[in-house]
């Protein structure tokens, strides 16, 4: 299986940017914020070298990687990886469905 591109969705991007964004100014630092951009990097490298790794989801052909507090939701074409939402765990969880359900 050759190695994919990881495209992000705006949707996910603004999701990633915003919790970066709280946690430097909840923190006054943007420490924590450097060491979760490494972690989802070395995370999205592994999702393109191995992208069926992770577990499937009940929406289709959607799957999740998680980070802790943190999860990775993507779709696996022929070509990238489209990571559809960065999700904190922490968050209401209905508010996760609505944005997986409109991605299908």
């Amino acid at each position: 299986m050759a190695k994919r591109n990881v495209v992000w969705t705006r949707t996910a991007d603004l999701q990633f940017v915003g919790i970066l964004e709280y946690w430097v100014k909840r923190n006054k630092s943007n420490a924590y914020s450097k060491k979760l951009v490494k972690l989802v990097s070395e995370r999205t490298k592994q999702i393109a070298d191995q992208p069926l790794i992770y577990k499937a989801t009940d929406f289709k052909d959607v799957r999740v990687a998680s980070l802790g507090n943190f999860s990775i939701y993507y779709k696996v074409s022929e070509k990238e990886i489209i990571v559809t939402a960065f999700w904190d765990n922490r968050q209401d969880p209905e508010k996760l469905l609505k944005i997986l359900e409109n991605k299908k």
